[in-house]
């Protein structure tokens, strides 16, 4: 008897939980629960080609999916289509997906303007506690929540004025058939470009220094504990914050894309940017942060004009 996807997407996700993080066996879960098995659980291969998969894809950008979470999805329905096709469950299915042209919006990223940015660095410096001073590294270093949360006064070499990124906290929800599970995940952070050293400025390095010497090597920075503030309790406080400071409420990731953004307007390195931010391509930091307005445009086509004598 032929077996069904949901069949083989059971044995797929087996298979997949003993090579694979589990914060990213979690989202191939949420992905499978979610988007894919309702569409294709029942079907045999017999029901699954090239049509049906365009319409899934369709019936996606048609509810407002983003074109790149659709090919995110679509990924994981070639893996367990392949895996079918390894197992012998079903013969390989041959398929191409398109996309209807369209004019692609990039929304403008959430940051701080320079005078709340401002507001929120004084007073961190004036107001000492260990999760302002989360706060501050962000500002200082553009870390993700979940790579803060993760610090240890060992990351921190006062000395060599070094932060080591080296892991990332993030709070996983596990839910397939009757498991479900959320637990609190410490590892390494989520690629190999990620781990990296980021340089101290003066600033920051005197206000960590005095607390660096007198604080045990492994407690983590936020809590000074030998157990990590979990990233949603981190998230909640840095939303009370911009309420008592009267900042109009923003997501904690607009930290990253503050620091960012500063050090593009201040005409820093790109690839240096990218390094430090941890991403895998410079072409991520173009992407996001690098876009020039008409001045630079202008001043392009002048410096062009004049190379033609």
């Amino acid at each position: 008897m032929a077996q069904t996807f949901n069949q083989v997407a059971a044995l797929w996700k087996e298979e997949k939980r003993k090579y694979v993080k589990k914060s990213t066996y979690s989202v191939y879960l949420q992905l499978c629960r979610c988007c894919i098995l309702p569409s294709f659980g029942s079907r045999s291969s017999s029901d699954i080609n090239e049509e049906s998969i365009q319409a899934f894809a369709d019936d996606l950008l048609a509810k407002g999916y983003a074109v790149k979470t659709i090919k995110d999805i679509l990924l994981v329905v070639k893996m367990i289509l392949r895996h079918g096709e390894k197992i012998g469950a079903w013969p390989h299915i041959e398929y191409k997906i398109y996309f209807h042209t369209q004019t692609e919006i990039h929304p403008s990223l959430a940051t701080f303007s320079l005078q709340h940015q401002q507001k929120l660095f004084h007073y961190l410096k004036d107001n000492f506690s260990f999760r302002n001073l989360g706060i501050l590294i962000c500002l200082h270093s553009g870390l993700r929540i979940g790579e803060v949360c993760g610090l240890q006064w060992s990351d921190l070499n006062v000395d060599a004025g070094i932060i080591h990124v080296k892991k990332t906290v993030q709070r996983i929800y596990l839910s397939d058939d009757n498991v479900h599970e959320y637990y609190l995940s410490i590892d390494t952070p989520k690629t190999a470009s990620s781990v990296r050293d980021i340089p101290m400025s003066k600033e920051l390095k005197s206000i960590i220094s005095p607390f660096r010497k007198v604080t045990n090597a492994n407690n983590y920075v936020l809590s000074n504990t030998d157990a990590p503030l979990e990233p949603r309790s981190f998230r909640s406080y840095f939303y009370r914050l911009l309420k008592n400071l009267d900042i109009p409420p923003i997501r904690f990731h607009a930290l990253r894309h503050s620091f960012a953004t500063r050090c593009i307007e201040s005409k820093c390195d790109y690839k240096t940017v990218s390094v430090i931010l941890g991403h895998a391509s410079i072409s991520t930091t173009l992407d996001l942060y690098v876009h020039p307005g008409y001045k630079e445009k202008k001043l392009v086509i002048d410096r062009m004009v004049k190379c033609l004598g």
